[in-house]
């Protein structure tokens, strides 16, 4: 630096130091604070005042100063006095003392400074009063036809009455019930135009006035979709075009959306409702679909102690031929180890075919082919039987909770005792199937209730004999607390042979009972009759039972207790001569997928032969 100027850089370090010494050094002083609310005697309005005040939020997480203590209680008076109101105590007051003092002394930030308390204790006192009442309720609409809708849909309860306190919570909640109301009715432009409340403290009452614009009943326009690639466009809008003419509702919306993700090549569909009705008074509506993947493969894992492993690896195709058809190829065995190799272990292998447009026939929506084709190498306790099966059916929807199906069934090859020769058979059936499923979850039901059953006419080609499998399952669920933690499943399955002897029946034909999915602690279809080996020979009817309380234990993990029963009889009615009761407990790890199920149970009565527990693993519920 020239020496010339090195007094005037000495000059401006001499002037900066003085201003740094001048100036005030920044306060970093913060107060705690404990805050306390006094109880009110009303548990809702307690909660609403600890949710609105932000000297109870920001206490831990925001320290700060005297002054930034004072500011906060100072913004806290009016928020107390709107929960005050929102609870419909609309002449309610609030009280705010710090270190004794109350909010607005002089002294007040003087006091706060100089306490050596700590931390500084906050008291907030509320005196609600007497809670204000609904005087009365008005509803108005633009048109008489709208009045009339308006008063239709409100005939019911609707959350607020005359004579409830004027909470603001309730109030709220009845204006989207109105609304929701109105689009059920069909009137898809439904809105709550204006609110007005008039509170009239003489009289300690609230009244209020919602006007409301229902608009037109309208119905479903043809719908579009975007967003198809590999979808053949024509027949994805066939599919959706089952809503057209239909009239309107956010829950027929709803399940037109979750028909078509059920096709099975989207992995998202969106529904998006128009804000406007066509020149021809209907409501446009779009399906916004996002394909997944067309191919999947995957492999299954489950055991039995008294069945052994079974390993199941499946290739599916989502859309094989551009109108969302569904093949599945499967391979699978079963029993692995069985008496020591793989001998005596059961294999399964073939597919199935799923073709929603029915081969193009033009049945509708609600109709669907389902196709299957197996081969089979079974080794079981009852019998040893090498097969190949097939079904053709013809599914129909009738609502997206029930269906039906009916078509033949073809099931030959040969059959006999375990170890024992093998006899020829060749059956053919007529199945006439239904399922009804009510339940709130596939995988994981909490409520609901669930139907399904099958009867088969059936021929037996090498007996020159007709016989009637028939069979039904139900099962409901309870939600026992209503937050989906304690649950409480019911299972009963009844099944008969009619119109022919044991004797005319193929083994694999009969009813058999015990294993996972029938009658847990005892071994795979061990329950019932037996010939003068000992082994199982099956019977003409079946009885089982379940009962399992379901508990969520600590965030994923839960447990279950279960009681299973079951009775195989050799006549076609039901009886529970040999009746049989398992026991046992289990684990769940709830997944998005389902819960990964882990049970153990033990036979009342233990059979001669028999384990004398079981252990089951796998995937989903056991019913």
């Amino acid at each position: 630096m020239p020496a010339r100027l090195r007094p005037l850089a000495l000059c401006l370090l001499l002037l900066t130091g003085l201003a740094l010494a001048q100036e005030p050094a920044p306060d970093t002083d913060t107060l705690p604070y404990q805050v306390e609310i006094v109880p009110t005697g009303d548990g809702r309005l307690d909660a609403a005042l600890r949710a609105v005040s932000q000297l109870v939020a920001l206490q831990a997480t925001a320290p700060t100063g005297a002054g930034g203590v004072i500011a906060r209680a100072d913004q806290d008076r009016e928020r107390l006095q709107r929960a005050l109101q929102s609870e419909g105590y609309w002449a309610g007051t609030a009280r705010i003392e710090l270190a004794g003092l109350p909010l607005g002394d002089p002294g007040l930030a003087d006091r706060l400074e100089a306490t050596r308390q700590r931390p500084v204790p906050v008291r907030i006192q509320v005196q609600p009063g007497q809670p204000y009442r609904i005087a009365r309720i008005g509803l108005h609409a633009g048109t008489p036809a709208e009045q009339a809708a308006l008063e239709d849909v409100a005939a019911a309860p609707f959350g607020v009455a005359v004579g409830d306190p004027a909470a603001a919570g309730p109030v709220l909640a009845a204006e989207s019930t109105l609304r929701d109301r109105l689009l059920a009715a069909g009137h898809p432009l439904a809105s709550m135009v204006r609110r007005e409340t008039t509170v009239d403290h003489d009289r300690r009452s609230m009244s209020i006035d919602w006007t409301f614009a229902p608009g037109p009943v309208a119905s479903f326009a043809v719908p579009e979709v975007t967003g198809m690639v590999r979808v053949d466009p024509h027949f994805l809008r066939a599919q959706a075009a089952s809503i057209a003419g239909v009239r309107y509702s956010p829950e027929r919306l709803e399940q037109e959306r979750r028909r078509l993700m059920g096709l099975g090549p989207f992995g998202s569909v969106r529904a998006e409702a128009g804000t406007a009705l066509d020149a021809e008074g209907h409501l446009p509506v779009t399906f916004a679909v996002a394909e997944r993947p067309r191919r999947a493969i995957g492999v299954n894992l489950a055991y039995e102690t008294n069945y052994g492993p079974s390993v199941r690896v499946y290739w599916e195709h989502r859309n094989l031929f551009g109108h969302a058809e569904r093949l599945r190829l499967e391979a699978e065995i079963a029993r692995i180890g069985t008496n020591g190799g793989l001998g005596d272990s059961t294999y399964r292998i073939g597919g199935s075919y799923r073709d929603p447009a029915f081969f193009g026939l033009g049945l509708g929506p609600d109709w669907a082919f389902i196709g299957n084709l197996w081969g089979l190498r079974e080794r079981l306790e009852a019998y040893d039987r090498d097969a190949i099966t097939f079904s053709g059916l013809a599914e129909r929807r009738f609502s997206e909770r029930l269906s039906g199906n009916l078509g033949p069934v073809l099931d030959f090859g040969s059959i006999g005792p375990p170890g024992g020769p093998l006899t020829p058979y060749e059956i053919l059936g007529l199945q006439f199937g239904g399922r009804y499923d009510g339940t709130d979850s596939l995988l994981d039901p909490a409520r609901g209730v669930r139907v399904g059953g099958a009867v088969t006419p059936s021929w037996n080609f090498e007996q020159s004999s007709p016989f009637v499998p028939l069979r039904v399952t139900a099962s409901t669920y309870w939600d026992v607390l209503g937050d989906r933690r304690s649950i409480l499943a019911v299972r009963g399955t009844v099944g008969s042979l009619l119109g022919a002897t044991l004797e005319e029946v193929p083994r694999h034909q009969r009813f058999y009972a015990g294993g996972g999915g029938s009658v847990r602690g005892y071994d795979y279809q061990s329950i019932g009759p037996r010939d003068i080996r000992g082994k199982p020979s099956g019977g003409a009817s079946l009885i089982e039972a379940s009962l399992e309380w379901r508990q969520r234990i600590w965030g994923d993990i839960g447990g279950v207790a279960f009681v299973d029963a079951g009775s195989v009889g050799t006549g076609s009615a039901p009886d529970t001569a040999n009746l049989r009761v398992g026991v046992g407990v289990g684990l769940r790890y709830f997944t998005a997928i389902g819960p990964i199920r882990a049970d153990i149970a033990f036979p009342l009565q233990k059979q001669v032969g028999s384990s004398g527990y079981g252990l089951y693993v796998g995937i989903g519920q056991a019913f």
